[in-house]
């Protein structure tokens, strides 16, 4: 079976909070987890453009995707193959308004967003504050002090 991909954003507002989405209860795959947004790829539809669509049809928001986080290969409970893209976005504007697959945001310091989000993307929370967090190589303004 060929592997379906999938796009999630981390989107970080200029406070540093991550915006979270919890899972619908009635979802067949992890019912009331908290994750972040995103989907599967149309075919052949390019994963920048994808994570801006999906973005913007789970919650509202217009995102700038910014650098991908991490790349993740699993099965799921249900036997699909999924190779999940992991990007870190900015909110661009709008407010957010979720889709009938989530029941509930909320926008959390990173630095304690493993507190609500599930496991499965505490990787990417790690990986953002080690690169792109400020105060990091690919997040900061540099020291020009001397």
């Amino acid at each position: 079976m060929l592997a379906r991909i999938a796009v999630k954003a981390f989107i970080v507002d200029p406070n540093e909070r991550v915006l979270l989405v919890r899972r619908s209860p009635h979802d067949v795959q992890k019912p009331g987890i908290w994750e972040l947004p995103g989907g599967r790829l149309e075919p052949g539809e390019d994963p920048r453009a994808g994570l801006v669509r999906e973005a913007e049809e789970e919650t509202g928001l217009r995102i700038a995707v910014k650098d991908i986080l991490n790349v993740q290969h699993f099965v799921r409970e249900d036997g699909q193959t999924i190779t999940m893209l992991l990007f870190w976005a900015r909110p661009l504007g709008g407010t957010v308004k979720l889709s009938d697959e989530h029941t509930e945001h909320a926008w959390v310091p990173v630095g304690r967003s493993k507190e609500k989000l599930s496991p499965f993307f505490h990787p990417e929370v790690d990986i953002y504050l080690r690169h792109f967090a400020p105060g990091q190589n690919g997040g900061a303004v540099p020291n020009r002090s001397k």
